[in-house]
């Protein structure tokens, strides 16, 4: 990434990368070509690596990355020996390749199938290798509402409020519903569809608070990205920003 666009360092990152992207991403005056795709996952990423050190600072000590990928924020926020817990729920598989490729982290793993387990089972799942309810939790569920159906999200928030204590802060990204049609047609959002993953759900920020308080959560921060872009980016780069219409939202669950 180029100095004034380079929003977070992660040492961690291209451990699950192909030896192909690894030789690109060292090649920094390919950066014009993918720029469109990678300046939305910085910001994403700072502001919610913003919210995980304002939770910490505040004296969190329980976070949960759900769905939880190849995050690296285990090692890349928290040593050895840490006081944060970190507990991360994703498929096997995925899991498997993690602790590969990042032996390091003293993340409590929870393997999940998402299709073929009960989301409603978690907390007891979770509470089973160590997470408790009565602290508080900061949930993270980042880049997966938009491949999910409604019923989904639903559920899957049902149990992030099952799992936390009253004022537990629950982040999640979701697409605007107003621009998922129109980039429905994009290149990019092509490419994610072509891989198996088209982008089938969103929400209206207008109508995010009623949706929240219906569902036991209020909303405390939503941003989105193109705007925070504005304010995190040189101008230069506000033509080239390519977002899907994504948000980042924190909420308080009870």
């Amino acid at each position: 990434m180029p100095e004034d666009a380079r929003l977070v360092v992660d040492l961690f990152g291209d451990r699950f990368g192909s030896r192909w992207l690894r030789f690109l991403s060292r090649r920094r005056w390919l950066f014009p070509l993918f720029e469109s795709l990678v300046l939305p996952i910085q910001v994403r990423t700072h502001l919610i690596d913003s919210l995980v050190i304002e939770f910490v600072e505040g004296g969190g000590r329980q976070i949960l990355l759900l769905g939880a990928g190849f995050d690296a924020r285990a090692v890349r926020f928290f040593g050895v020996p840490s006081p944060v817990r970190v507990f991360e729920v994703d498929h096997p598989a995925t899991q498997q390749r993690k602790r590969e490729r990042l032996p390091q982290s003293r993340a409590a793993y929870l393997p999940w199938d998402f299709e073929e387990q009960p989301v409603a089972a978690l907390p007891a799942a979770l509470a089973e290798i160590g997470h408790d309810p009565t602290k508080p939790t900061l949930t993270i569920w980042e880049g997966v509402t938009m491949y999910l159906t409604e019923a989904a999200v639903d559920a899957t928030v049902g149990a992030v409020i099952a799992l936390s204590t009253p004022g537990s802060p629950f982040v999640f990204t979701y697409v605007d519903q107003a621009t998922l049609a129109a980039h429905k047609r994009r290149w990019a959002t092509a490419i994610v569809a072509w891989r198996g993953e088209p982008l089938t759900f969103g929400l209206d920020p207008a109508q995010m608070p009623a949706w929240l308080h219906s569902r036991g959560l209020s909303l405390r921060y939503d941003a989105a990205l193109a705007d925070a872009a504005r304010v995190l980016l040189p101008e230069r780069y506000a033509g080239r920003f390519f977002s899907r219409g994504e948000h980042v939202m924190m909420t308080t669950c009870g």
